[in-house]
């Protein structure tokens, strides 16, 4: 997943992205409008997060452009909280709007509920060592082995096989999975993680789910 980070401000722009990179995403860096859009020539990325006020192009005229050409889901930062403001990023095309100074959490949030509505969250194919996990029919299979798990230990490993060896933190993954509001405790991530290991281990000996104390959990490939 490549997210496209555009502000002029450096010290934002690095704080964003190292938060998205913590986070398990790709980003690419641009620190204008004109930048950003050299950069769109060779890399596409699923989504973008632009500031508002910019020289040589602002945010708004950006977001315009990405939404003609590219159809990229836009989320626009800005120091500005007033309604006007809102009203014309909604009318050029973004798809949401977080007010400076930000919780780095809060920007996550946004992000993900933009990608899921553009159903973005992960890849339809992904693949983790001999393990294939299929999004649209719901399948994990290993060579002729088809597994069919229910739904959110599913998408726990879809998660986890989107980045093999990545670390991905506790709360993140129960933000992905079951929600940014849910009110449940770390148990039913307990639950759903030794359950993923019982099936995993039946179909490959290749793949496994790591507890990284204190963090969270990775899936290991081993070759």
């Amino acid at each position: 997943m490549k997210i496209l980070v555009v502000d002029d401000d450096p010290n934002i722009l690095e704080l964003v992205s190292i938060q998205l990179m913590q986070a398990g995403y790709t980003v690419l860096k641009a620190a204008d409008g004109l930048e950003a859009m050299e950069l769109l020539e060779t890399d596409m990325p699923d989504l973008a997060v632009i500031d508002v006020m910019m020289p040589r192009m602002d945010g708004y005229t950006l977001t315009k452009k990405l939404r003609a050409e590219a159809d990229i889901p836009v989320l626009l930062l800005t120091a500005k909280g007033e309604l006007e403001d809102k009203e014309k990023g909604f009318l050029a095309g973004s798809d949401d709007y977080v007010v400076k100074p930000f919780e780095p959490k809060e920007l996550l949030f946004r992000i993900n509920a933009i990608l899921r509505r553009y159903d973005k969250a992960v890849d339809v194919f992904i693949e983790a060592g001999p393990l294939k996990i299929n999004r649209q029919s719901y399948e994990i299979a290993v060579g002729k082995k088809v597994l069919l798990p229910p739904l959110k230990e599913f998408e726990l490993l879809s998660v986890l096989a989107s980045k093999p060896n990545h670390v991905f933190a506790r709360e993140l993954l129960l933000e992905r999975v079951w929600g940014y509001d849910y009110e449940g405790d770390e148990q039913t991530l307990n639950v759903h993680i030794k359950r993923l290991r019982e099936k995993l281990g039946k179909l490959t000996e290749e793949v496994k789910i790591s507890t990284v104390r204190g963090v969270g959990y990775k899936l290991e490939v081993s070759s």
